[in-house]
């Protein structure tokens, strides 16, 4: 028999824990959204792919704005290449068709993802050229089953990346779209009007969010007007929740040309972003220097080698930031060779190192203040504090100067991959000397960016 008592005390805790739910809705502004946790999955994974890919890929000239410095900027470099290589009258739509995706093979291209030690993906699903690389229901006769594909680009993706790995699913989306008439027409009134936002760009966002479910919204576009015009506050407290991702979604802080570096759950203000900010971040780069977008006349000289891509990503993490690796399939959905090399030998790196980048957490120095080209990150262990100190070159001589940590009696040294402790002592200016071992180049843990373990140290 349950007791009087039994019953008051349920029924206390259920209308406390209904409060409780209550009082964790967030309200439609910036105040309630910031106030939002960031999911702790986003800072542990550190490093995701970032793919573009639309009707810009037809072309593949220039950049993904080609639309843009074509008719728009009139750059004399896209201009020439127009006339020279398409008929008089041919339109930006003209290249849609051509936008075949025959060798698109969504497994393939998560096994290449899963391969690279990415955590997450965020595909472009519109870019500013308005075109949808999916079925919108909001988007007549310029989205990838009406023209060109035929097929559901991003929903392939989604479902490969759910069912073949263990990665977050992260969708771009461009609020603005740079020719859409009704785009225009609330621009040319000052955005005094919404006829686009309520009819075209917010349903797409819910259109998205529900029917794909991805653990990132990385807005875009947002840069002529105010959120106020977006409705971004809206969109975001229902995000928050009330959609079937609230528990685990991330944002970026593009809402509006008031809001970036502002507001939001994560910032990338701008591309290729590496602030000193507590508040988390990302930087969005490119494996193409000159593009985002895939770019048929592209050199060698051209792309990041892997020095210089793990540099950036290093020093990224360094400072507390997550990266976001562009790369740019052709119109036929093949992921060109340079990209693929320049994936999966970062994927080799990580499975050395990677536990000096996943979940790391900035140390009390990033660089070193005595030896350049070093960079700091750390981890709490069981008991202590482990601190990576992350070699962008071979050390010149015998002997390894640092210059931050401040070893103690129970410090203990070692590089990732390799087997024998490195012998140490404390530093003649402070700091610590450790002694660099002679290893034969084919028993190297690796080619490039070696990373020293120090175990109990002082700091």
């Amino acid at each position: 028999m349950v007791s009087k008592f039994s019953l008051n005390t349920l029924l206390i805790l259920l209308i406390s824990s209904f409060l409780i739910v209550v009082s964790l809705r967030y309200e439609p502004d910036w105040k309630s959204l910031d106030s939002r946790p960031l999911p702790s999955w986003y800072d542990e994974a550190k490093i995701g792919i970032f793919i573009h890919w639309g009707v810009f890929s037809v072309p593949s000239f220039g950049s993904e704005w080609f639309w843009y410095r074509w008719k728009t900027a009139k750059e004399p470099g896209i201009v020439d290449f127009m006339n020279k290589n398409y008929r008089p009258g041919f339109t930006y739509a003209d290249f849609a068709p051509k936008f075949t995706t025959e060798f698109y093979n969504a497994d393939e291209w998560a096994n290449i993802f899963k391969a690279s030690g990415a955590r997450y993906i965020v595909l472009v699903t519109k870019h500013h050229e308005g075109f949808t690389n999916w079925p919108s229901n909001y988007s007549w006769n310029w989205n990838s089953m009406d023209v060109g594909p035929k097929r559901d680009l991003v929903g392939e993706l989604a479902t490969a990346i759910k069912s073949k790995t263990d990665l977050h699913l992260g969708l771009y989306h461009s609020l603005l779209e740079w020719f859409n008439p009704l785009y225009m027409a609330d621009k040319a009134s000052g955005f005094k009007t919404q006829d686009f936002v309520k009819s075209k760009t917010m349903p797409e966002l819910y259109e998205l969010v529900k029917t794909y479910k991805p653990d990132v919204i990385w807005s875009d576009g947002d840069w002529e007007t105010t959120d106020v015009y977006w409705n971004a506050t809206e969109f975001l407290a229902w995000l928050y929740n009330d959609s079937p991702v609230k528990d685990t979604v991330c944002v970026n802080d593009r809402w509006g040309k008031n809001i970036r570096c502002k507001h939001g759950g994560f910032l990338n203000c701008n591309d290729k972003y590496n602030p000193v900010t507590k508040k988390k971040w990302e930087n969005a780069m490119t494996i193409d220097r000159y593009s985002w977008g895939y770019r048929r006349n592209a050199r060698l000289a051209d792309f990041l080698t892997l020095h210089d891509l793990l540099s950036e990503i290093v020093s990224t993490v360094s400072c507390g930031g997550n990266i976001l690796i562009n790369i740019g399939p052709t119109h036929d959905g093949m992921i060109v060779p340079i990209f693929q090399e320049r994936l999966r030998q970062l994927g080799d790196w990580l499975k050395v190192n990677g536990e000096s980048i996943y979940g790391s957490k900035p140390w009390t120095h990033q660089n070193d203040t005595i030896t350049k080209n070093i960079w700091y990150t750390s981890q709490k262990s069981s008991d202590s504090l482990d601190v990576y100190a992350i070699l962008l070159s071979w050390p010149q001589g015998k002997v390894l100067t640092l210059g931050a940590p401040l070893p103690s009696t129970t410090t203990v040294v070692s590089m990732l991959g390799y087997s024998t402790k490195l012998n140490w002592k404390p530093g003649t200016k402070g700091g610590i000397d450790i002694s660099v071992p002679v290893i034969p180049s084919n028993q190297l843990p690796c080619t490039d960016a070696w990373v020293l373990k120090i175990e109990g140290l002082k700091n």
